[in-house]
């Protein structure tokens, strides 16, 4: 696999297409001023910007390591932008996410991933249940695999239900260090036969350097929230920074965690 230096780049927001309204915070099919369609993520919606941020820091880990990813943009949102728009949930919605959001490449024609149609090969399998580990995702279920398939191959989507530490800081460090026990729900758990050979692998790709290139795409605006317990916007950028480094140095906890829900199942 070649890495490369994450980079993103900003797009405006010109024209709301449709809501996507299988999702709980509301996201849209929007068009750029780059002429692509991307699903949107509203800052003004549900989590707010913590579900950005997850987002943004769980993309760019899975594409750091080799995964299949949409692009992932800032997607900027105009004050006068949704006006016109008649739903006033949509409406309100477009108001209270004025500024910078974020969106994934519409992948058109893209098929949700289905385990009892799609075979996905053991080390791909065990590849997605240590990501999930790693990052806390606990939304790659049968009931939501949060997965697509496109020209044939797996796509990774949605992750903004990872790192729930950061909804309570509470003794992040702590949380940090637990087995993630959600994992014995995770859609490819069966599959998952190469969890401690993938484990040397990853943690080879994601060196502190990797990682810091990665939060440091954080934008500052995401980091100014009301309820942010840090005394700068660097230090509440550090904490997830720090706290993937302290996952990794004791991934043996979610690994085994991972493999012993895996033995429960067959």
């Amino acid at each position: 696999m070649i890495h490369s230096q994450p980079e993103l780049r900003t797009v405006n927001v010109v024209r709301y297409v449709t809501p996507l309204r299988e999702g709980g915070s509301l996201p849209a099919i929007v068009e750029a001023d780059d002429d692509f369609l991307y699903v949107l993520k509203f800052r003004g919606a549900g989590q707010g910007v913590k579900a950005l941020i997850a987002e943004l820091v769980a993309g760019e880990i899975a594409r750091a390591l080799g995964f299949r990813i949409p692009e992932i943009v800032f997607a900027q949102l105009d004050e006068s932008f949704g006006r016109a728009e008649p739903d006033e949930e949509i409406q309100d919605l477009l108001q209270f996410s004025v500024g910078l959001n974020l969106g994934l490449h519409y992948l058109s024609r893209a098929i949700t991933f289905d385990a009892l149609v799609n075979t996905v090969d053991p080390l791909l399998a065990s590849q997605v249940v240590w990501l999930d580990c790693l990052i806390t995702n606990v939304d790659r279920t049968a009931r939501n695999t949060n997965m697509l398939m496109w020209h044939k191959e797996l796509w990774l989507i949605d992750h903004g239900a990872a790192f729930y530490f950061h909804h309570s800081w509470q003794n992040w460090q702590e949380q940090a260090k637990r087995p993630f026990v959600q994992v014995k729900d995770h859609v490819l758990l069966p599959a998952a036969t190469e969890l401690a050979a993938v484990d040397a692998q990853f943690k080879a790709v994601l060196t502190p350097e990797r990682i810091q290139s990665i939060v440091s795409l954080i934008p500052d605006e995401w980091l100014t929230s009301h309820d942010s317990p840090f005394a700068s916007v660097e230090e509440h950028r550090q904490v997830y920074a720090q706290f993937l480094e302290i996952r990794l140095a004791h991934s043996e906890i979610f690994v085994n965690e991972a493999q012993h829900a895996r033995k429960a199942l067959i």
